[in-house]
């Protein structure tokens, strides 16, 4: 890969970095080449502070404590990638998410990216280039309405300003573009798979294939690897797809059953 594709000493920041697909991202782009800081709320204790930041990015202050780390290791950034997302809301439909669910859902899957944007997007414009990526989901598409309204709103929300965004500055050199992943085989969804097949008397393939019929199947017949979703996401914001701007990729197995 490295012969195809290099981000050589792009200065690159990676929200959510320190797991599953954030941070097999974080661990591609080093080997291609990039500069790489981090950050999440807390330190996993493998990362170097030059590399990591500290920071709850679902608060404003937490996102400038961010971009002014940035500022002072990189000195801005050529790449921002936006993988930070999640949910925690409960099931039971729209009755059971009240103000605090709502705020919540928008504090860790809309926010977080705006604000950031805010504050390190105009050194790009001035610089007269860079590339923005926004993490969403096929939820955007595919709501679950028992367990994800919330979640999936507010990444329709993403996607919806991703696109705005990416009318506004491509013509000043900057690329937004909008990674849509489905299911990914993270140790987190490994772990539910594993609770669904024990509640279920089967095993892990079974409470795998319990997900993959939530989501309506997906053809392939696997989850997404994080690895998968780091390829991508490296492509994109590389100089090969320098004119692919503005668009959302799905990287779902065919989850999602329209065009």
């Amino acid at each position: 890969m490295g012969d195809f594709l290099t981000l050589q000493g792009k200065r690159t920041l990676i929200t959510g970095g320190t797991q599953g697909a954030g941070a097999a991202t974080v661990a591609l782009f080093r080997d291609l080449g990039a500069r790489v800081m981090t950050s999440a709320r807390r330190n996993p204790g493998n990362l170097p502070e030059t590399e990591f930041v500290a920071a709850d990015l679902t608060t404003l202050q937490g996102c400038e404590t961010v971009a002014k780390a940035v500022r002072g290791q990189l000195g801005g950034v050529d790449i921002l990638v936006h993988m930070l997302g999640g949910s925690a809301a409960p099931g039971g439909g729209f009755a059971a998410l009240g103000e605090a669910e709502w705020q919540a859902e928008l504090n860790l899957n809309l926010m977080p990216a705006v604000r950031m944007d805010r504050a390190l997007l105009p050194a790009m414009v001035a610089q007269g280039s860079g590339v923005v990526v926004h993490v969403t989901s096929i939820q955007r598409a595919l709501p679950l309405p028992e367990a994800t309204t919330g979640y999936a709103s507010t990444k329709a929300a993403l996607s919806v300003y991703s696109k705005s965004l990416s009318k506004e500055v491509a013509p000043k050199g900057v690329r937004v573009v909008r990674v849509s992943p489905g299911w990914i085989a993270t140790d987190a969804s490994i772990r539910l798979a594993e609770r669904l097949a024990a509640q279920a008397g089967t095993d892990l393939e079974g409470g795998k294939k319990m997900i993959m019929d939530s989501l309506g199947g997906i053809p392939l017949g696997r989850p997404t690897t994080p690895e998968e979703i780091a390829n991508l996401i490296a492509f994109l914001a590389s100089d090969r797809a320098g004119s692919i701007t503005g668009t959302e990729v799905v990287i779902d197995g065919g989850t999602v059953p329209t065009a």
